[in-house]
């Protein structure tokens, strides 16, 4: 049995003291025991212990573009749609191999940051003509494979992307590295699940798959897998909600609620464009939704209402997505902020449970349910420190400028004061530690091998 004893660990009733977990050697947990007496041969946490923090939202290649396109050009209003042309461009010419370097850096990144999986949302299905790999599921395997070699805990979802545009509009040309048939997709999510992966599906948004194939393909990954996860861009930019409107007479999320069997196995991913009545039927569906703030914030999205969707106790986690960003305490500080922009007051996205010391801890109820609506989107067992679940959590580091504090104030401080650097420890997947004081083995030669990788791209745009 492996051990770990930690004496401040948030559980998922809040902070315990003197806790002792134990995994068994397939990485799950089998016993959490708060109040113990710390065997005189078990390894000790040397700070704060959290759960592991999932990833909902990931473009792992787009993560060798982030940065690149602050400049503005000739177009007089920029936008989420020229970012996207220039996106398009650069994903043109990537090969396996490259998509395997990048991801395998991306990885790594991750967990330096706190995040202990990754649900892949993955369209970058063929090679550059459109034409199939003879492996149709070869960029797939290429992401399962970078997720091995960094040892971060994997979703993935192959996409399906058939139009340019409501009503069946035909694909443009960059966009056919994409496409598939709703049977050939299937086919790549089962090759998928034979690997022995956590697999599901994703409709890319309701403007590049219609309503048939929609149907089909969920009823296709479900009749492989019930509980298999299902998640799909929607609402993120108001010119698709205008789209919608124009195409069915109902905005993207009510269409979606009304003509798909949406549940706790679905994730929609931005939503960010939401009436009030749009927002009370999500959060009672059981859905989650995918919030990526820092990704958001830079393609000028818009500010999605948390405060009443969580209010409402609708269910909510986390993403990268573009990969402007790979913090999951800056994604959780942004998506604070925003809301205190936008009501011009403080500590708003907090339970109103009474915390210890009357004091309701943001940090800490932020943390916990990113978690739990993380875990939920990715179908896997990671959804707290308790039995049962898989062994994966992040300890912050105890020394430094969290040195001192109760582990409430050092989790606040990691979330909202900046320290220049990752307060981030050591991580653990699965029971097996994959950063070591700060560091992971592979970063040296991950990151030696994206920079080359990254270059040849950029010699082709």
């Amino acid at each position: 049995m492996n051990t770990l004893f930690a004496d401040h660990a948030l559980l998922p009733d809040g902070w315990a003291r003197d806790v002792l977990l134990a995994w068994d050697d397939a990485g799950a947990l089998t016993s959490v025991t708060a109040g113990a007496a710390a065997p005189i041969d078990a390894p000790r946490a040397s700070g704060p212990l959290l759960p592991g923090m999932p990833n909902l939202h990931s473009h792992a290649f787009q993560r060798a573009f982030a940065g690149l396109s602050e400049y503005r050009n000739s177009t007089p209003a920029d936008s989420f749609w020229t970012w996207r042309d220039l996106m398009y461009r650069f994903a043109r010419d990537i090969s396996p191999d490259q998509l395997e370097v990048i991801a395998t850096q991306l990885y790594v990144e991750m967990l330096r940051a706190g995040y202990t999986a990754v649900c892949e949302f993955h369209y970058l299905h063929h090679a550059p003509e459109g034409q199939r790999y003879a492996d149709p599921a070869e960029m797939s395997m290429r992401l399962l494979a970078a997720a091995q070699h960094a040892g971060i805990g994997i979703t993935l979802l192959p996409v399906l992307y058939q139009d340019a545009g409501f009503g069946g509009q035909p694909p443009r040309i960059d966009q056919r590295r994409y496409l598939n048939r709703t049977d050939a997709l299937l086919d790549i999510a089962q090759r998928i699940r034979a690997q022995g992966a956590r697999v599901g599906v994703a409709p890319h948004s309701l403007r590049a798959v219609g309503p048939q194939a929609l149907r089909e393909l969920v009823a296709g990954v479900h009749a492989i897998d019930a509980a298999a996860p299902v998640h799909l861009h929607i609402a993120e930019q108001q010119q698709e909600v205008d789209d919608c409107l124009a195409w069915s007479g109902q905005r993207p999320v009510e269409w979606l609620l009304a003509h798909a069997p949406v549940d706790a196995r679905w994730c929609l991913v931005h939503a960010t464009h939401l009436s009030d009545a749009e927002g009370a039927a999500l959060a009672a569906s059981g859905a989650v939704v995918g919030l990526c703030p820092t990704t958001e914030a830079n393609l000028g999205d818009g500010v999605f209402d948390a405060a009443n969707y969580l209010a409402a106790r609708g269910a909510w986690g986390i993403g990268s997505d573009s990969h402007i960003s790979v913090d999951a305490a800056e994604e959780l500080r942004l998506l604070e902020y925003t809301q205190r922009l936008a009501q011009q007051r403080r500590n708003v996205l907090v339970s109103d449970d009474t915390g210890v010391n009357n004091k309701r801890q943001v940090a800490d109820h932020l943390w916990l349910g990113a978690v739990t609506g993380g875990a939920q989107a990715s179908g896997r067992a990671i959804r707290a420190l308790a039995p049962g679940q898989q062994a994966d959590f992040v300890v912050l580091d105890g020394n430094g400028t969290l040195a001192g504090l109760t582990p409430s104030q050092a989790l606040a401080s990691h979330v909202f004061a900046n320290q220049g650097r990752s307060s981030v420890r050591d991580v653990f997947v699965a029971g097996t530690r994959r950063i070591r004081d700060g560091e992971h083995a592979l970063q040296r030669v991950a990151c030696e091998h994206f920079v080359a990788a990254r270059g040849e791209l950029l010699r082709e745009v």
